[in-house]
Parts: structure tokens; sequence; C-alpha cells
């Protein structure tokens, strides 16, 4: 057995000595009563007892360990054309100042704030100020719409709201206090005061009383120092779709997210202090929320927060440059970004314009990563090119190849094997676990390592009806894969997205993967749309790459045979489309889900997550087309 398999198998044997190990790194004002608590069964919990500040973990420790003068954070904005670094003592003096406002406001241990801004150092500084008093903050993506804003207002109930005058979307500025207004108009509760970040594109206009100018705040502002608090204590709430419309607030904990953040950072990662670390995220994700902010920085790292895009801010060097400037080791995308920058930059001329000696791997998640992609970043870089797993619930990798314990082979297409911790499986409709290389229902088997979801805010009944109540003793990820005869795990899709064509269970993202395969495809997305005589039928739509300047017609019918050779005449693989771009979430994700209520002919909602909601235009008219939907239908807004 390898390093890997001996660690891994400890997790799960010994679990309680293999966290508790772990837990060593991290600093507790006072030390936990175990490491374990059952007591809730089929709800956990970590390290109950034990004391801890998560601030302290991120900033104070370095700096008393002599470390301050290192770059803790470097803001890199080409829409501001902006470069700033902030040493740790710095961004400590900064987040102790604004921990120091928020305590003025009143606001203690366990009062929520809810943080609607952009990518500026300023988010970053109040999420940690939060963690500083023991505040749970709630950080919603900026410019999410006034609708959406109002839900999570009148679920997470908060003291204070934090934001910006603007944000900047590529060449477009977006005013974020109507939006607030409108937010607060809409919602039922009602936050004692908004503090708002003036931002020189565009200055918002303060209501009496209940605005607060963040710059003046700061200028009496008393710095504030760490409160412990327990590790079973809430750190955030972050939101993430639900079904039923209504968004579910995952709660993360304190003491099992510091301990597993800082755990993945050298095993997973394979980064110590000192190492500059890019998360090309959002933190409005919980991308952004473990790998920008916190974990970064609980290992001593220097961790960027970029405010740009992949392509167009300026050209699809963007990110090469920002490798160069800033040494970066390690980068942590979405193989959207990647699939965007392959179809401007195909063979990827602009790379050689770039010193990216300094870059040691790449990270790939938020959505399955097409063997074409991996195989071009791979092609192109030189490097490890990982493509690994995980969810908002988990907080942190569930499937991946972890590079601190031992590179492994990488097998396209596959996330590598379950992380420490993580005990996988994959289960039929019934329950009962599938042969290797069956399609199946992919589970984690509880308990649920440190780090990951503990709770659903104030919805205990909705976490259990969620996660647990499908397979007891399980929790559901709700996605669809298999494990392979190595016990390498293939994430497909999701559930929802395996379609059913005439009886046969296919999967969306096996037949994605035949058209990304196809030179002239840069990107594309199966949908299963309804049929009367066989129920599903698969429908694809498809970008091409720059330059392509071929028929269309001829591309779509290549594509039509290439999935008939790969995966058969059971595919029933007959609908393409060309389309420009593809409508997806500001996260990357491709709105499947949508797309097939528009072929359905069912009513649907413009979601609230979507980059540019023209796209859903184009989508209507390819898909009329092709004949779709039989009836007419119409978004809700």
């Amino acid at each position: 057995m390898t390093e890997f398999d001996d660690i891994y198998r400890r997790s799960l044997d010994e679990p309680e000595a293999f966290w508790a190990e772990a837990a060593g790194q991290v600093h507790w004002h006072h030390p936990y009563d175990s490491v374990f608590d059952d007591s809730l069964s089929p709800r956990y919990s970590w390290f109950p007892g034990g004391r801890l500040n998560t601030c302290y973990n991120a900033l104070d420790i370095h700096v008393e360990n002599g470390r301050g003068a290192q770059t803790a954070l470097i803001y890199d904005s080409p829409v501001t054309h902006t470069v700033r670094s902030y040493s740790y003592e710095h961004l400590l003096e900064k987040t102790a100042c604004f921990a120091g406002v928020l305590k003025a406001q009143g606001v203690r241990a366990g009062d929520r704030i809810i943080i609607y801004m952009p990518m500026i150092p300023e988010t970053v500084i109040a999420m940690l100020a939060c963690a500083r008093i023991g505040a749970v903050h709630s950080v919603v993506f900026g410019g999410f719409a006034a609708r959406e804003l109002a839900t999570r207002i009148d679920d997470a109930e908060p003291l204070i709201i934090l934001t910006a005058s603007c944000g900047i979307d590529g060449d477009k500025i977006i005013p974020y206090k109507p939006l607030l207004d409108e937010a607060i108009s809409l919602a039922k509760h009602s936050p004692l005061r908004c503090i708002v970040f003036q931002r020189p594109e565009v200055r918002a206009s303060l209501a009496d009383e209940r605005d607060l100018d963040w710059s003046e705040c700061l200028t009496k502002a008393v710095p504030a120092g760490c409160v412990p608090v327990t590790s079973t204590d809430p750190l955030y709430i972050l939101y993430t779709s639900g079904t039923t419309g209504i968004p579910k607030g995952v709660v993360r904990d304190n003491g099992g997210h510091l301990v597993a953040l800082q755990w993945s950072m050298k095993n997973i990662y394979d980064l110590d202090a000192g190492d500059v670390y890019w998360a090309a995220s959002d933190v409005g994700w919980v991308v952004g929320h473990s790998y920008i902010v916190y974990g970064p920085l609980f290992r001593g790292c220097t961790t960027i927060l970029y405010e740009g895009k992949p392509v167009g801010t300026p050209d699809p060097g963007a990110f090469w440059r920002v490798v160069s400037e800033h040494k970066v080791n390690v980068l942590f995308t979405a193989p959207t970004a990647f699939r965007a920058i392959k179809r401007e930059d195909p063979e990827g001329q602009l790379i050689g314009n770039y010193d990216l000696t300094s870059l040691r791997s790449l990270f790939l998640a938020g959505e399955r990563c097409d063997t074409d992609t991996l195989g071009w970043a791979t092609e192109k870089l030189k490097i490890p090119v990982i493509d690994h797993w995980w969810q908002t619930e988990t907080g942190w990798p569930v499937g991946a190849n972890c590079l601190g314990l031992g590179m492994r082979p990488i097998k396209p297409g596959s996330c590598a094997k379950a992380v420490p911790g993580y005990d996988i499986r994959v289960l039929d409709d019934e329950g009962t676990e599938v042969a290797p290389n069956a399609i199946g229902n992919v589970v984690i088997k509880l308990p649920l390592p440190p780090g990951c979801l503990p709770t659903l805010w104030q919805n205990d009944h909705g976490f259990q009806t969620t996660y647990l109540d499908t397979y007891p003793g399980y929790y559901l990820t709700a996605d669809a894969g298999y494990k392979d005869e190595d016990d390498y795990l293939f994430i497909m899709s999701r559930t929802d997205d395996i379609i059913n064509v005439a009886g046969h269970r296919l999967s969306t993202g096996g037949m994605e993967e035949v058209l990304s395969s196809h030179p002239d495809v840069a990107e594309c997305a199966i949908v299963g749309i309804a049929d009367e005589l066989k129920g599903e039928i698969p429908c694809g739509f498809v970008v091409l790459s720059a330059g392509v300047t071929r028929e269309i017609d001829l591309i779509l019918a290549e594509l039509i045979q290439l999935v008939r050779n790969e995966i058969g005449p059971v595919a029933s693989f007959k609908l393409a489309t060309g389309v420009q771009r593809l409508p997806k979430t500001r996260s990357g994700k491709i709105l499947r889900g949508t797309i097939k209520k528009i072929a359905d002919g069912e009513t649907y909602r413009v979601p609230a997550t979507i980059d540019d909601p023209d796209i859903l235009n184009e989508i209507t008219q390819s898909l009329a087309s092709l004949g779709y939907p039989k009836n007419q239908v119409s978004p809700l807004r």
C-alpha cells in the first residue's frame, strides 16, 4: 500500500485519532472535551467544548510568530488598474479596526451580518472582522437580484448589512445600493444599519439614520480583539439554491472548518507557509470562502483576490499575467474559465508571453472537467492538472489527487480517489452498492468529516430531508457517477441530469465528453428534453472555437455521428444546434435545468445567478429552429 492508502484507511478506521492529530495544527484558546460527538446522530459535531477564534488562526498567530511582514493578500484588479498588497500585520490592523466598527454598532457574538460586496479587499476584511468578534457572516454574491437578496435577509435576519457603492463586471459598472434598498423594501426583516463602502466609480446615496459611510466609521474605530467561540458555533451561512426555490442556508462551524481547511492546504494542495495561492473564483461562492480567504491564511500563504475575468480583462492572457507577476505556485479555477481561454486562444500562443515557471499545479473544480480541456491545459502548461470534486455543503474537497500525500496517476474524467475522511459509495435507487463502472447515486457514509455542514440555518428538518433521509446512514450528494476497479471516482452529472431514453439511463456528462473531443468545439451542453415516444431525448448545444469557419450544419452532423459511434444508437442523439454562448451562473455552471424547461414548454424563472439573461433569448431561438417548445412559454422574473 502507498502512503496515501495508509493515511486514507486510518482516517476511516481511526477517525478520532486522525482528526485529533490534524487539530494539533490549530490554536485552541481552550481544549475540546472530545474529538467527536454522536449523541444527536445522524447529526454529528466535531471538537465539542473547544474554544478558538478563526480570525486569530488566520492573522494574529502569524504576526505573533514573527511573520507579520510577509504578504498575506494581493488585490489585483484589471478593471480598475489596481494592484495592492497587504502584509499579515497590515491586514490584521485593518481587520481589527473594522471589527471595532462592528462592535461600536452593537454587534456581538452570534449576530448575523450580511456582506453584499464585490471582489475588493474590504470584503475579505469584513469577513475576517466578523470572525474576530464571533459574528456570523453571510456573503451574498455582489449584484444579486433584489428579490434573491431579500429572501436571504429574511432567513438570516442580519443586524447589519455591509455593502459597496458598486461592483464592476468587465466593462459594466453595477450600482449595488439601489438593489440593496429594493431588497430591504421587499424583505420582512429590516437591518439596524447598512455600512457602505464608497468606490470612486459610483458614489451611493445614504439614507438618514440607517446608512453609514464605511470610511467615516473607521475614523472613530477602536481596534477589537479576538473573541473565542465554541468549536460548534457557526462561522458563516452560505446560501445555495434549493429545489423549492427557497435558498438553503448552509452552516459552517468554526472548529471543524478550521481543522479541515488547515489539513487540506498541505495534504491536498501541497502548500506551505509563504507559498502563493490563487483561487480564481468569487468570495460569494464556497471556493471564495474556503480558498480565497480562510484556507490560505490559515496556512500562512499569500492569497490573491482577483477582480477580473479569464478573458476580456484585457485578453485571454489575463490569467498568465497574474501568475507571472505574482509568482503563483498553485492555481485553482473552474474548467469553464479554461474553456473560455482555449476558445479565444486555442493554440495557447499568449502563454509564451509570460514566465510561468513558478506554477507547480493547476486544480479545477466547480463542474465536471471534460478530458479535452484537461488535455489542453496539461499540454500547454506542462504541470499536473488536477480535476477535483466537492460541494458548497462539504466546504472542502471530497475527491482529489492529494498532491501533499504523493502524486497518483491521473485518469482523465476522474477526480481520482476519495479524500481521507470521506467514505464514498455508489448506490442504486434501492440503496444497494453497484458494481464497478456502473453509474449510480454518489453518497458519503456518515459521519461526514470535519468542515462539512452540520445543518441548515434554522432548518434542521430540511437538512434531514434533503441530505439524510433518501439513504439512511448516508449523505446524499445528488451527484451521479461511478467508481472504477481502482476506486477512482467519476462524477458524471447531477442526478437530475441523468436522462432516461427509452428505459436506458444515460449520463449527459458522458455525451458532452464525446462532443468536447471534436476539434471545432470549444464548449457544449447536453440537455434531456421531453419526448412522447422515448420519454426523453438528448439535445446538444455547441459553442465553436474561435476561428472556425466551416459550416455549422456540417459540424453538427459530424457530432451526431460521433456520439452514435462512441455511445451507440441507444443515445438517440439527433438534435444539436450551434449557439454563441451557453447560459451560466456567475460561478460558471451551465444552467441545464433552465434550458430544459424552455425546451419542454414549462414556465421558468430567470435565475438570479445567471451571468447574462439575454443569452436565454438565443437559446429560445435555437430551440425554436429545432421545433421546441411545442407550446409558448414565458419566463418569470
